[in-house]
C-alpha cells in the first residue's frame, strides 16, 4: 500500500509519518510539504520520499498517481490579521488537493478537518458525528474547517467518488509541538522558558469552559487504522476524559480565579488588536462553544483506544515548553525556521 501525506511536516503529519512507518501493510510513504525536513532524524534516514509543493499553487496531480491513500493535513493557522493567505492554503488548497485526487484516480483520501468544524454545542451532552458542522465561531480557522467539509460533501456526492474520510480531532498536543504551539497561539514576545508550571500563581479562565485534547500518537493510530481498513466517514478522535478549568489549573500549579468569560475574551481582543499576541480572539469564542464529542464510533468500528487521556496529553506540552522542545521541521523547529 502506497499512502502519500500531504502536510507531512507538521504536529499532525509527523505522527503520522512516524505511525505509517511500523505499518507492516504500508510499503510507500511520500511525504508533501512546502518545506522538506531539516535534518536526516526528521527526514527518515530516506524511508519516506519527500516533496516539496504548495498546495496554493504547486501541480499536484501527478504527485498523487499510484497512491492506494491521500491523507490530507496541511493547514496554516497564521497570520491571523490576514485572513486571506490561510483561505488559500487551508480551503482553496484543499480544494486543489481534492481535484488532484479525482484526476489522479485515488481510491481513498483522508481529510483533516477538526472539532470547530462543528455548530456550538447546546448542552454537555456529548454528540456523534451527525452534530450539524457549520463552525463554532466567527474564527476563521472555524469558519475554513466547516468549509473543507462542504467541499468533501461535494466529493462524496461525485459519481465516481473515492472513498472519503474525514478526521474530527480535539485539540492535538504532542511534547515536539511545543515550540510551534506557542508561536501560533501565545506568540514570541513572552519568553517560552517562563511557561512553566508554578511560575504561573493565577489562571483567570471562566467556570463553564470543559474542552477534549488527543495525544498526537493516538491521533496517528487511528489515521493508519483508517487508512488500512479503508474506512470511509467521519471520525471524532479525542483522548478519554474531559478537561475542566480546573483541571488546567492543577497542570499549572496555579490557582484558578473565574473570571466571565467577555472579560478575558475582551482582553484578548485587545491584546490580539495590538499584536501582542497571535491567537484571534474569536478562537476563544469557539472554544467557548466546542460541543463535547463521543469517539463511539471510532473505537467501535477501528478498534481504537486512546493511549493518553485529555490530561496526560496537555500535560505533556505543558512540561516540554520551557524546554523549548521541537523536532527538525521547519514548523516544528524551536527556531521556527
Amino acid at each position: 500500500m502506497k499512502v502519500v501525506v500531504i502536510g507531512a511536516t507538521g504536529n499532525i503529519g509527523t505522527a503520522v509519518v512516524d505511525r505509517l512507518l511500523a505499518e507492516p501493510e504500508v510499503t510507500g510513504i511520500t511525504g508533501i510539504a512546502r518545506r522538506t525536513p531539516l535534518d536526516a532524524e526528521a527526514a527518515r534516514s530516506g524511508r519516506v520520499e519527500w516533496v516539496s509543493a504548495d498546495v496554493r499553487r504547486d501541480p499536484l496531480t501527478d504527485l498523487l498517481r499510484g497512491a492506494d491513500c491521500v491523507v490530507h493535513l496541511a493547514w496554516m493557522f497564521q497570520p491571523s490579521h490576514r485572513p486571506e493567505v490561510t483561505w488559500e492554503t487551508n480551503a482553496v488548497g484543499t480544494a486543489r488537493v481534492l481535484e488532484a485526487v479525482a484526476a489522479a484516480g485515488v481510491p481513498h483520501v483522508v481529510a483533516a478537518s477538526s472539532i470547530a468544524a462543528y455548530s456550538p454545542r447546546t448542552d454537555l451532552a456529548p454528540v456523534d458525528e451527525s452534530w450539524p458542522t457549520h463552525g463554532t465561531s466567527a474564527a476563521p480557522y472555524a469558519r475554513e474547517k466547516a468549509y473543507v467539509e462542504r467541499l468533501l460533501d461535494a466529493v462524496e456526492a461525485g459519481s465516481q467518488a473515492p472513498v472519503v474520510s474525514r478526521l474530527r480531532p480535539a485539540f492535538v498536543f504532542q511534547r515536539r509541538a511545543a515550540s510551534e504551539q506557542k508561536r501560533i497561539f501565545i506568540g514570541r514576545l513572552v519568553p517560552q522558558t517562563l511557561i512553566r508550571p508554578a511560575l504561573v500563581p493565577v489562571l483567570p479562565f471562566p467556570d463553564d469552559v470543559p474542552f477534549q485534547a488527543v495525544h498526537a500518537s493516538d491521533l496517528a493510530d487511528a489515521v493508519v487504522r483508517i487508512v488500512v481498513r479503508r474506512a470511509g466517514g467521519p471520525f471524532n478522535l479525542a483522548g478519554s476524559g474531559v478537561m475542566e478549568p480546573d483541571d488546567l489549573a492543577e497542570l499549572l500549579h496555579a490557582r484558578r480565579v473565574g473570571v466571565p468569560a467577555g472579560v478575558l475574551r475582551n482582553g484578548l481582543a485587545a491584546a490580539w488588536k495590538a499584536r501582542l499576541v497571535p491567537a484571534d480572539p474569536k478562537l476563544f469564542d469557539a472554544l467557548t462553544r466546542l460541543p463535547i464529542m463521543s469517539i463511539g464510533r471510532a473505537t467501535h468500528e477501528l478498534g481504537w483506544v486512546p493511549e493518553h487521556t485529555a490530561q496526560e496529553a496537555l500535560a505533556e506540552l505543558l512540561l516540554a515548553l520551557p524546554d523549548k522542545a521541537g523536532h527538525g521541521t521547519a514548523p516544528l523547529h524551536p527556531t521556527g525556521s
